[in-house]
């Protein structure tokens, strides 16, 4: 025995809303052959509706509309059989297009192309520690031995203070003060500039 299946277009006399809100009120009844053709049905026209407004993207088109049909059936016991069906459904295909768009562009947003910016990554980043090498340098060179020593053997190259002493032949207590001294005549010299 065939099976009979129910499409918007087995009565051809009907608009589409009036066979598409047939289909989704018997299927709402407990039909589940009118529910699947209203599901059917519906997702030719989502389809064309959400391609007419996404030309430029394809591959993304049947995701929204898998989302709307989506939507559409989780959202079918609040649809009201007085209000008009395919005004209801496009409403709930707009947001879902609106929310694709926005999150598009949030992506978008954070993955801006860097091809534009070209000429702030042609400069090297050594540059500015060169620069910054160059300025301490001079600064350290108008400290007295032994404030600039330990600060460049301890701070800058990264030595203990036994080891700085042992090189330098003073005892770790006079580097400590070196250090101190030379980190506080540093900043007064800073802040001179500044």
């Amino acid at each position: 025995m065939k099976r009979l299946t129910i499409t918007a277009e087995t009565d051809p006399g009907r608009s589409v809303e009036e066979r598409l809100k047939a289909l989704l009120l018997a299927g709402l009844d407990g039909n589940e052959t009118a529910y699947h053709a209203f599901l059917n049905d519906l997702s030719g026209r989502l389809r064309a509706y959400v391609r007419k407004r996404l030309f430029h993207l394809h591959d993304e088109v049947e995701d929204i509309v898998q989302e709307t049909l989506l939507a559409v059936h989780n959202a079918r016991h609040t649809y009201r059989a007085d209000e008009p069906l395919t005004a209801w459904v496009y409403a709930i295909a707009r947001y879902k297009l609106m929310d694709f768009l926005r999150m598009r562009s949030r992506h978008d947003a954070f993955n801006e192309p860097l091809d534009d910016y070209v000429d702030i990554f042609s400069s090297s980043d050594e540059e500015p520690a060169n620069d910054a090498k160059r300025d301490i340098n001079v600064l350290l060179e108008q400290l007295p031995d032994k404030q600039r020593l330990p600060i460049v053997h301890v701070k800058l190259q990264g030595m203990s203070v036994a080891e700085t002493a042992q090189l330098t032949g003073w005892s770790e207590s006079a580097v400590k003060i070196g250090i101190h001294r030379g980190l506080k005549s540093l900043a007064a010299k800073i802040r001179l500039f500044s």
